[in-house]
C-alpha cells in the first residue's frame, strides 16, 4: 500500500458521499464491491437512489458506463448483442450488445424473465460471453450493478440462487434521514449534482487498488472466527441453508478490502462484522420466513469473536 492509497480512497468516498447524501456506510460498501472486483445487488423501492449511486460509482471511477432496463420481453440478444449479415463480405458479423462495457447497470433486473436473467451468469462469473461457438472476452474491469424491486411488488420474478450468489454483495439505500431530504428537496444533491463529480479513479488505478486487497493480511485468529461464523450458518436451525464456500470466499475478500478502505495492511473482526450482512443476507436461506439480513445480525450476535459460542 502507498502512501497515496488512503488519500486516493477517502476523494472517491468524498465524491460518492456528495451525491447519495447520508449513507456514507452503504456507500462505502458499494465502492467495497467495487474494488474487491465483485458484482453488486441494490434492493430496494423505486425512487431511492439505486440508478443515481450506480451512476456515481462510474463516473467517479472515471469507468465507460452503460444501461440496461431488464422488461419482461428482454431478449439476451438486446443485452449479448447478435451476429447480423454483411453482404459487402458475404458473411456474418458479431454487434456487440450494452454488456460490453466497463460498468453495466441492469436495472429491475428481477423484471425480465428467468431467460434474459441467465444472460448475465457467464458474464459475471467468467468475465467473457459466448455466442455462436465463439467467445468474447470482456472489458476490463468489469462490474455488473443490478437494481431489484422488493419481490412483493407486480411483475417481477425472484432471482434463483445460483444468480444471486453471482453477486458479492447486496445492500440498500433506504429512505433518507430527515437532514439529507431537505438537502434533496433543495434540490442541491442527488442527480442533479452528478455532471459536477469528478473522476477520481481510471481502469489503471482501479486496477492497481483491486490488486491491492489480496494482499491485505488475515491473521489465523481471523480466519478462526470466519470459519465459525461460516459454520453456525450450516449447523444452526435457524438456516435451513448456510453459506456455500464461494459465500466464505466472498467473506474474506470482503473484509479484506474493508480493511483497506480504513487505510490498513490487515483485517480485523469488526472488518468481517460490517460487511457480513451485505455478503450472507443473500445467500442464507432462514426458516420460518427469515429475512437474511436480520438472519445474518442475529448470528453475529450469536458467534464470539474469541471462541465461545453462544447459546
Amino acid at each position: 500500500m502507498t502512501t497515496a492509497t488512503p488519500q486516493l480512497i477517502q476523494a472517491t468516498l468524498q465524491q460518492l458521499n456528495a451525491v447519495i447524501l447520508g449513507k456514507e456506510h452503504t456507500v462505502k460498501l458499494a465502492l467495497t464491491c467495487l474494488l474487491a472486483n465483485g458484482h453488486l445487488l441494490l434492493e430496494d423501492l423505486p425512487g431511492m437512489g439505486k440508478t443515481t449511486l450506480a451512476h456515481a460509482l462510474a463516473q467517479v471511477c472515471g469507468l465507460a458506463y452503460q444501461r440496461v432496463q431488464f422488461t419482461s420481453d428482454l431478449l439476451p440478444a438486446d443485452l449479448i448483442g447478435t451476429s447480423i449479415f454483411d453482404p459487402t463480405t458475404s458473411s456474418f458479423r458479431f454487434h456487440q450488445g450494452p454488456i460490453f462495457s466497463q460498468v453495466v447497470l441492469a436495472d429491475e433486473l428481477n423484471r425480465a424473465t428467468p431467460k434474459a436473467q441467465s444472460a448475465l451468469l457467464e458474464a459475471m462469473e467468467e468475465q467473457q460471453v459466448s455466442i455462436e461457438r465463439q467467445t468474447y472476452p470482456l472489458p476490463q474491469p468489469f462490474f455488473v450493478i443490478a437494481t431489484q424491486n422488493p419481490q412483493s411488488q407486480s411483475g417481477t420474478f425472484p432471482l434463483p440462487e445460483s444468480q444471486l450468489d453471482r453477486f458479492l454483495l447486496r445492500i440498500s439505500l433506504g429512505y433518507p434521514d430527515p437532514k439529507a431530504e431537505r438537502e434533496l428537496l433543495k434540490g442541491h444533491h442527488g442527480r442533479h449534482s452528478l455532471a459536477s463529480l469528478k473522476p477520481i479513479l481510471n481502469p489503471v488505478r482501479l486496477q492497481g487498488l483491486q490488486s491491492l486487497v489480496p494482499q491485505v493480511k488475515l491473521s489465523e485468529a481471523l480466519l478462526d472466527y470466519v470459519q465459525r461464523l461460516i459454520a453456525y450458518t450450516r449447523q444452526s436451525e435457524a438456516c435451513h441453508l448456510g453459506l456455500s464456500p464461494r459465500g466464505a470466499q466472498a467473506l474474506v475478500r470482503s473484509a479484506q478490502t474493508w480493511a483497506l478502505l480504513q487505510g490498513r495492511a490487515h483485517a480485523l473482526p469488526e472488518d468481517v462484522q460490517a460487511v457480513f450482512a451485505a455478503v450472507a443476507g443473500h445467500r442464507l436461506i432462514g426458516r420460518h420466513e427469515t429475512q437474511g439480513d436480520q438472519l445474518a445480525r442475529h448470528i453475529l450476535t450469536k458467534v464470539d469473536v474469541i471462541g465461545n459460542r453462544h447459546a
